[in-house]
């Protein structure tokens, strides 16, 4: 069981030598090593999952079995384990999903490079998870902000380019503003490792030193953190970023990229900083009320758009405002509310994201809703499949998304302060997400006989990849819906030891 330890470091490193291989073979061989690292990568993380389960506090690996500062280390506990795993799972349903538009969107001479940046993006993912030191985060967050760049910029139309741009200037101002905080913060500390830092920080604040210069720097890395994970008000490089995509893209960078940025500023709330210290400063309130401002803003620009993959963009803006209003709390089990709701939205936006894609292409490569009238009888499978996702983003019971709003709303009743909010903003959010979710459904099933698309069918066995895709989404959502209090058990374990 011991030999288990070494497999986070192996998935890291196998990952980044499939996207080094990757970048000198043909497409063909780039997709089947991916197809059969990416499922290795998927078991081994499974594996120190479960060997977590057994253990009483998170384990650390030293790399080169050298302590820091000389050497690096890597901190996995149930909760980075479990989200690893979850996370992998997305990574490879949403790159063979989409698979069918990849060979549309980009051309076969650069499609090998896609997979060298679907491994980077996995990588990136890992050793954020993983890590358990804050320059290394910095580090693999650079890197996954080249990765995702690339995952834009790959499709080559004049949009993507544009949207490439908009969200590299705000990965930058992010990236730039945590890493000020990080220097701010080793100048305060003297430590890069992140417990090091807890144990400084917590002596420095009890004896009332670097009041000032600390608060500045938590504002830093939080508001840095945010602007790169897409909370109000810098949600607007969203639209275009997932909305012209391919579609694969847009479900990674939708459901996995902004929820590893998000993971960071949790794990930085609670391993680095403590979250008694970051809730002296107040930034939560700050988050809150940002939070719930995305939730209805969000929302509110969603109903206006006539595009189906803008509407699921500003979407998901609303429900980043959902976490970022669980993180506000400034408690334990709101902050169990909010990741909770990370592994929702990450199983659900590429499922919304890889259906619209297949409705699309059965109502003439048109996104305009529109042209999309009775596309949910032209493909049957794509049809269901974005009702799930649409119902569960609504919070339909039985759905992942019931019991994210059910943990939002509980969670709120320790805080009284913030109940009545709370509970206006869960309401009101929930409304405007049926309005617009459901007006696509009916949409979509609404008969279109003179439609020019209206002879089109598409049928179940032209959709492999696309159907067992669509049913590993579909059905880890149910699981978790239905079955909830083991994970939201499991989920709070792995809190606990987090912190």
């Amino acid at each position: 069981m011991e030999f288990l330890r070494n497999f986070p470091l192996f998935t890291i490193v196998l990952s980044l030598l499939c996207s080094v291989i990757s970048s000198i073979i043909n497409a063909k061989w780039a997709k089947r090593l991916y197809a059969v690292m990416g499922l290795l990568v998927t078991v081994m993380t499974a594996c120190v999952f479960i060997y977590t389960q057994y253990l009483d506090a998170p384990f650390v690996y030293q790399m080169g079995h050298f302590p820091a500062p000389w050497g690096n280390e890597i901190s996995i506990g149930p909760l980075e384990a479990a989200i690893a795993v979850i996370f992998c799972i997305i990574l490879y349903l949403s790159v063979f999903g989409g698979y069918h538009k990849l060979k549309e969107d980009i051309r076969e001479s650069k499609r090998n490079l896609y997979f060298v940046l679907i491994n980077l993006v996995q990588v990136s993912l890992l050793a954020l998870l993983y890590t358990n030191d804050v320059f290394t985060a910095y580090v693999f967050i650079e890197i996954s902000t080249l990765a995702s760049c690339g995952l834009l910029m790959i499709r080559q139309i004049g949009r993507t380019t544009a949207a490439a741009t908009r969200y590299m200037i705000f990965s930058l101002l992010g990236s730039g503003l945590f890493l000020i905080g990080i220097i701010m913060l080793y100048n305060i500390t003297g430590h890069l490792l992140i417990p090091n830092i807890k144990e400084t920080v917590a002596l420095v604040a009890f004896n009332g030193q670097y009041r000032v210069p600390l608060t500045v720097c938590i504002a830093l890395i939080t508001l840095g953190l945010a602007i790169k994970s897409g909370c109000f008000p810098f949600h607007f490089w969203m639209p275009d970023t997932y909305g012209y995509a391919t579609p694969s893209s847009s479900a990674i960078l939708s459901g996995l990229i902004s929820k590893g940025y998000i993971l960071v500023l949790i794990k930085f709330i609670y391993r680095v900083i403590g979250l008694d210290i970051f809730m002296s400063t107040g930034i939560n309130n700050i988050l809150f009320l940002f939070g719930i401002l995305g939730m209805i803003l969000g929302s509110m620009s969603a109903i206006k758009e006539n595009n189906i993959n803008r509407m699921i963009a500003f979407s998901s803006a609303a429900q980043i405002g959902y976490i970022y209003m669980g993180i506000g709390l400034g408690t334990v089990d709101g902050t169990l509310a909010a990741i909770f709701h990370i592994l929702t939205h990450a199983l659900t936006k590429p499922l919304l994201f890889l259906a619209a894609s297949r409705l699309e292409a059965a109502s003439g490569n048109s996104k305009r809703f529109s042209d999309l009238t009775g596309a949910g009888h032209r493909n049957r499978l794509a049809g269901f499949a974005f009702t799930v996702g649409a119902l569960s983003m609504i919070g339909i019971p039985g759905l992942m998304g019931f019991i994210s709003k059910l943990l939002f709303a509980t969670s709120s009743m320790v805080v009284p302060s913030k109940l009545v909010l709370t509970m206006a903003a869960l309401a009101i959010s929930t409304l405007l997400n049926t309005l617009y979710f459901f007006r696509t459904i009916i949409r979509i099933y609404t008969p279109a006989p003179d439609s020019p698309y209206a002879g089109e069918k598409v049928h179940l066995k032209q959709q492999g990849l696309f159907a067992l895709s669509a049913s590993g989404f579909i059905l880890i959502n149910l699981f978790c819906g239905l079955q909830s209090q083991p994970v939201v058990d499991l989920l709070t374990r792995g809190l606990n030891l987090f912190h």
